[in-house]
C-alpha cells in the first residue's frame, strides 16, 4: 500500500484534502500529520476518522527529530504539504512564529523526504501548497500568473515565499520531485473564524460589529474550498515535476461588497428584515502593508491539467452559510478561550 502524508490535515483546507484523498483513494494509506494548534481540529474529520486507510500523527513540523521519526514509521511515498501559519494579522504581531513554522518546518520536511528517498526518487512527490500573496499586490488591472515575480508585503507572505524558494531549490539542487501551487482566498465549511467570511457569519449570529479594514475596497479572488481540494488532487496526480500551478476562482470581490452580500443572505436565512446585518458593519483602522488586490489567472491548470471550479460564488456561499448555521456547536467550540482573547485584542477599535 502506498502512503501519502498530508501535513496540516486537521486545518481548514487540509481537512477537505484529507477527506477527498481518503474517499477517492481507498487503496492508499493517508496519514494526517498535524500539530493541532488553535486552527487544527480533528472534529473536522469525524466522518472519515474510522476509515481503514486513514491514520493520524500528532507531530509539529518545527520538530525535525519528530518529523524524521514519523517518516521512518510511515515511509511516505508522497507529501502534500499544507501545514502553515496563515493569518496575516497574526504574522504582524508575531513574525518569528511564521518563520519557524512556514520556513523551518518546510525545510525539515524537505530534508526528511530527501533522506528517505535518497536511493529512489522515481514515483515520489513533494507537493507544496502556497498562496497568491507571495506575488505582492496588483493594481486595478492584471492577474498573477506562474511567471509573476515574487514581491511579498507581509511577514506571512514573506515566509511563504521563502518556503516556495526552498522547495524549488531542493528540486534544482537535489533532484527532489516537487510541484508547487499558489492559490487565491478560500472559503467554505470548517473555516476558522479569524478569516473574513466565517468571522462575518459568526458576528452576525452573535449580533456583534462586523469589522472592515480601511475603506473596504480591498479586492480578493475567492475559491470554494472543495474546488481547491479537487485542484490539489489534480495537481498531485497530473502535475509535472518542477512546475508551479496557479489556482483561482475567476471570482473577484471587494471586501465591502462581499460583506454586504453576505449580510443580505444571512438576513434571509435568519428571517430578519433586509438591512439588519448591514447595520453591524464597522470600519476599523487599516492593517500595515495591506495589499490592494489579488487576482489569479488559472489558465495553465485548466489548459494543461483540465481543472476548473465546479461551484459559482453564489452556490459556494450558500453552501458555506448553510453549513455554519447547521454546525453552531462547532462554531461555539472553536471561538472559545484563546481565540476570543486574540479577537478582542485584534479588533479592539471596532
Amino acid at each position: 500500500m502506498k502512503t501519502i502524508l498530508i501535513t496540516g490535515g486537521a486545518g481548514f483546507i487540509g481537512s477537505h484534502v484529507v477527506r477527498r484523498f481518503v474517499r477517492n483513494h481507498p487503496d492508499t494509506r493517508i496519514v494526517n500529520l498535524d500539530a493541532l494548534t488553535y486552527a487544527g481540529n480533528l472534529e473536522n474529520l469525524v466522518d472519515v476518522q474510522d476509515a481503514p486507510n486513514y491514520h493520524f500523527a500528532k507531530v509539529d513540523i518545527r520538530d525535525a527529530a519528530a518529523i524524521e521519526a514519523c517518516f521512518a514509521q510511515y515511509q511516505p511515498d508522497a507529501i502534500i504539504h499544507l501545514a502553515a501559519e496563515s493569518h496575516v494579522d497574526r504574522s504582524i504581531t508575531d513574525p518569528m512564529a511564521f518563520v519557524e513554522t512556514n520556513v523551518n518546518g518546510t525545510v525539515n520536511l524537505l530534508n526528511a523526504a530527501k533522506a528517505l528517498w535518497a536511493d529512489q526518487m522515481e514515483g515520489k512527490r513533494f507537493y507544496h501548497i502556497s498562496t497568491d500573496e507571495v506575488f505582492g499586490a496588483l493594481g486595478a488591472e492584471g492577474f498573477f500568473t506562474e511567471e509573476t515575480a515574487y514581491s511579498p508585503n507581509s511577514p506571512y507572505s514573506a515566509s511563504k515565499a521563502s518556503s516556495d524558494h526552498f522547495v524549488r531549490a531542493y528540486h534544482e539542487t537535489y533532484g527532489l520531485p516537487v510541484v508547487i501551487s499558489n492559490c487565491s482566498n478560500n472559503y467554505g465549511p470548517n473555516h476558522f473564524p479569524e478569516k473574513l467570511i466565517p468571522l462575518m457569519i459568526h458576528n452576525i449570529l452573535e449580533g456583534k460589529p462586523l469589522p472592515i479594514y480601511g475603506d473596504g475596497k480591498y479586492t480578493r479572488d475567492w475559491l470554494y474550498v472543495e474546488d481547491h481540494a479537487a485542484a490539489i488532487e489534480t495537481v498531485f496526480l497530473k502535475g509535472q515535476n518542477g512546475e508551479t500551478y496557479c489556482i483561482g476562482g475567476w471570482n473577484e470581490w471587494q471586501n465591502i461588497d462581499l460583506v454586504r452580500l453576505l449580510c443580505d443572505l444571512m438576513d434571509a436565512r435568519l428571517e430578519k428584515p433586509v438591512g439588519t446585518s448591514q447595520g453591524l458593519i464597522t470600519f476599523v483602522k487599516d492593517r500595515p502593508g495591506h495589499d490592494l488586490r489579488y487576482a489569479i489567472d488559472a489558465t495553465k491548470i485548466h489548459r494543461e491539467l483540465g481543472w476548473k471550479p465546479a461551484e459559482t460564488f453564489e452556490t459556494g456561499l450558500a453552501k458555506t452559510i448553510d453549513w455554519y448555521l447547521a454546525n453552531a456547536a462547532w462554531l461555539k467550540s472553536v471561538t472559545s478561550g484563546t481565540y476570543q482573547a486574540y479577537y478582542d485584542a485584534q479588533y479592539a477599535s471596532a
